[in-house]
């Protein structure tokens, strides 16, 4: 049994909209990051998704919440169920070949939307290899043109427990990596001096040459029938 509510954003969305918790307390309990918390808050994060309760859910209780909001400092404490149901281990499913041909669609949901989540995760995750995910990435997958990124949940290649766990795992990694000065591969800006220099260059292109133009007009009268 994990040490974290079933569904850490809906959680999450709940405890903002009815409690006077801080971030960081409703991401350390949700095992969110800071951030995401923020963006839930802000409604660029887990737009559309209902708050679920955790009192009902017998997940936390009232005393426990106005312990916290008295303490910024406390940290939320899951409450345990008096009988603990020991996880399934997980086992291989059979996966029509529908599905399979449906996931470089769920592949290219993936990188778009979460371009933080390494290979290694998305080919665990989706059951898929690391060079069908490149070739996705650097769009020479043979049915590029064709593909329509597509939720996996919805197309039914994972369940929405296992793609938020990656997608917390990333960005947990991303921001150690921006906490210790690292940049993370594809980060990285062009230099100004780069983007200043090809600015430059597209409006001497674009510029029209008046005097050609004028001539064009000019050396049309010369013409004899």
């Amino acid at each position: 049994m994990t040490d974290r509510p079933l569904m850490p954003k809906a959680t999450a969305v709940w405890l903002i909209d009815n409690t006077g918790l801080t971030f960081d307390q409703i991401a350390a309990f949700c095992t969110l990051h800071p951030l995401e918390v923020k963006g839930i808050a802000d409604g660029d994060v887990a737009a559309g998704v209902r708050g679920i309760d955790p009192i009902a859910q017998h997940q936390l209780t009232r005393e426990e919440i106005e312990k916290a909001e008295k303490d910024p400092d406390y940290r939320l404490k899951l409450s345990k169920p008096k009988t603990v149901v020991a996880q399934p281990k997980k086992t291989t499913r059979y996966m029509p070949l529908s599905r399979r041909q449906e996931r470089p669609n769920a592949i290219a949901w993936i990188v778009r939307n979460h371009p933080e989540v390494p290979d290694a995760q998305i080919s665990k995750l989706l059951g898929t290899t690391k060079t069908t995910i490149q070739a996705i990435r650097d769009k020479t997958h043979w049915n590029s043109s064709q593909l329509e990124p597509q939720d996996p949940v919805a197309l039914g290649l994972c369940t929405q427990f296992d793609l938020d766990t990656a997608v917390q795992k990333a960005s947990a990694r991303r921001a150690e990596m921006e906490a210790a000065g690292q940049v993370p591969e594809g980060a990285k800006l062009a230099p100004a001096s780069e983007t200043e220099r090809a600015d430059s260059d597209s409006e001497r292109t674009s510029k029209t040459d008046l005097s050609q133009v004028f001539a064009n007009f000019t050396g049309g009268g010369d013409n004899k029938d």
